[in-house]
């Protein structure tokens, strides 16, 4: 997952160096994550709304600071990130990816007219890949929240 210039303890990043304590779960558990970052049939920019938006909900530093730059990558915009952290967004589909998050962090379940808006766009393995990466993104940030991971470079980005 990582290039040959990062494969070492002070390249890894804070996140795997302290996941890497319990190989066989960094194992299984990476296998789910490289999925959902090269194969996800989820369009980069959705995915990284969405990683984003759960950041925010989820007071995830770690997360927010990496996806900031992802998300930059991917064609999000500086306002479009400014509206990600109070949940608004001027395309009114990008809207319905952040009520999808925001559905499942409050019910835990997206509602029929979510889903069925989110079909408008998104096929039904896309709605799925939707789902596990704010499922998986949710469980990295109550793991990195509770391990205290610290950023990278604190200094570049803030969560709110």
């Amino acid at each position: 997952m990582l290039p040959a210039f990062r494969r070492n303890p002070d390249g890894a990043g804070n996140a795997l160096a302290t996941l890497v304590r319990h190989p066989a779960l960094t194992r299984a558990f990476l296998g789910l994550n490289v999925h959902l970052l090269f194969n996800s049939t989820l369009p980069e920019r959705l995915r990284e709304l969405a990683i984003l938006r759960l950041a925010v909900r989820c007071d995830a530093a770690y997360e927010w600071h990496h996806h900031v730059e992802m998300g930059k990558q991917v064609g999000l915009t500086d306002a479009e990130i400014d509206g990600i952290r109070n949940g608004t967004a001027a395309d009114e589909f990008d809207r319905t990816v952040l009520t999808a998050v925001d559905e499942l962090e409050d019910a835990h379940a997206i509602s029929p007219e979510t889903w069925a808006a989110l079909g408008a766009q998104l096929d039904d393995q896309q709605r799925m890949d939707l789902i596990f990466t704010i499922g998986t993104y949710r469980t990295l940030a109550v793991a990195f929240n509770t391990f205290g991971i610290q950023l990278d470079n604190p200094t570049a980005y803030e969560t709110r």
